[in-house]
């Protein structure tokens, strides 16, 4: 009886650290997948929304679901500036002149947090309805985790119809299987770029403050992180929302329950598995084969 309550409790904190995989890393699977921009900045949006959301809390006292909602929407703007201004620039460049663009662009985020805010790690304190356990009936576990799971769960879904349901959601498919033959249909590629931009963007900020009563927020989650977000991104296939629905939840069960049993060095045997997946099928356990 023990061993099974450990064993869905370790279940539970394993799924619910994957919604938070889930919100962050989907914007960065759709956005590689059709702007094929390696952008490894993607968690230095996360960190800033995050730290928006985090502030907007502790300083202005701005209840958690506006600060949630403002975080999504400042870091969706500011995307978008950056998207114009210095993303769409380096469409055509080099696979290593965007990465070496955007991981400069990492540090000067970083660098400018650090300099407004200060190093030091910074606390998410929840709202009161969001403490303590609730009783599922056959455990009592954290409602942080709980609420955590069914917000990933609704987002997926959200996402799923918007992306297989809509217009946008067509012509978003279009682009990522075949950019060329989409512009050739009359798809505005730029505008769709940048609007996906914006969107990933703000998804991972509101990934980041969701995440940073599990991830922690600092000026280095950027880089912590980084791996992870890809490997997520790896395994679900670029610009599948379910394919990074299922890699974040396995990927965030097995993390969890390493950690959890096997402190001293589990996260090795996430990196071991994933060079082996991708070394078997390159596109990913979820992408489409080409």
């Amino acid at each position: 009886m023990i061993f099974g309550i450990d064993v869905i409790s370790t279940l539970l904190g394993g799924v619910a650290a994957g919604m938070v995989l889930f919100i962050v890393s989907v914007g960065l699977s759709v956005t590689m997948g059709l702007m094929g921009f390696v952008n490894l900045a993607h968690g230095g949006f996360a960190m800033i929304g995050g730290y928006l959301i985090v502030l907007a809390m502790n300083r202005l006292g701005m209840p958690f679901v506006a600060a949630l909602a403002i975080g999504f929407v400042v870091v969706a703007a500011v995307s978008t500036i950056f998207e114009r201004l210095l993303y769409s620039r380096l469409y055509r460049a080099t696979e290593l002149d965007q990465v070496l663009f955007t991981i400069g662009l990492v540090f000067m985020m970083i660098a400018s947090v650090t300099l407004a805010v200060g190093p030091e790690t910074q606390p998410l304190t929840l709202p009161t309805w969001l403490q303590g356990q609730i009783n599922l009936g056959f455990i009592s576990y954290r409602t942080y985790s709980i609420v955590l799971i069914a917000v990933g769960t609704v987002i997926m879904l959200g996402l799923w119809l918007g992306f297989e349901r809509t217009r946008m959601g067509a012509q978003i498919r279009a682009a990522v299987d075949n950019r060329r033959m989409a512009e050739s249909l009359g798809i505005n590629i730029t505008r769709l770029f940048t609007l996906v931009f914006a969107f990933g963007s703000g998804m991972a900020a509101l990934g980041g403050g969701l995440g940073a009563e599990f991830l922690g927020l600092d000026p280095q989650y950027p880089l912590k992180y980084l791996v992870i977000f890809l490997i997520v991104v790896a395994v679900g296939g670029l610009g599948r929302i379910t394919g990074v629905f299922y890699a974040s939840l396995i990927i965030g069960v097995v993390d969890f329950a390493l950690k959890k049993y096997l402190p001293q060095g589990g996260t090795v045997f996430i990196y071991g598995m994933t060079i082996l997946l991708l070394l078997w099928r390159p596109q990913g356990l979820f992408g489409k084969s080409t």
